[in-house]
């Protein structure tokens, strides 16, 4: 049986940061999100969020931290699903990446 990228159990070199950490405000949304998507709204499951991770080419789960991960997964599963479009998770994209950040 193949090793999933997500699958680093036994591999030398693997130390996990167990640290506690502040979450960001984008972090607690996406958790939020997946909240209301998964129990309030059922539009998607929690063991389809962990097949979007675990779907992901090697490159971007190495590249993506952990909420990053998920909202990759919940918007693959929202397209899949016919929920969003493709192309409006795209203009949507575009749209925040123009906005400037204050500081």
């Amino acid at each position: 049986m193949k090793r999933g990228v997500h699958d680093i159990g036994g591999l030398p070199n693997n130390q996990i940061d167990q640290s506690e950490h502040d979450y960001a405000l984008w972090e607690k949304r996406i958790d939020a999100l997946l909240v209301l998507l998964a129990s309030e709204k059922q539009i998607m499951r929690v063991d389809e969020l962990r097949r979007g991770i675990e779907s992901l080419d090697i490159d971007a789960y190495n590249e993506l931290s952990y909420y990053e991960r998920w909202i990759a997964s919940i918007a693959k599963i929202l397209v899949e699903k016919d929920v969003i479009t493709s192309t409006e998770l795209e203009a949507r994209m575009a749209e925040i990446s123009t906005r400037k950040t204050t500081s």
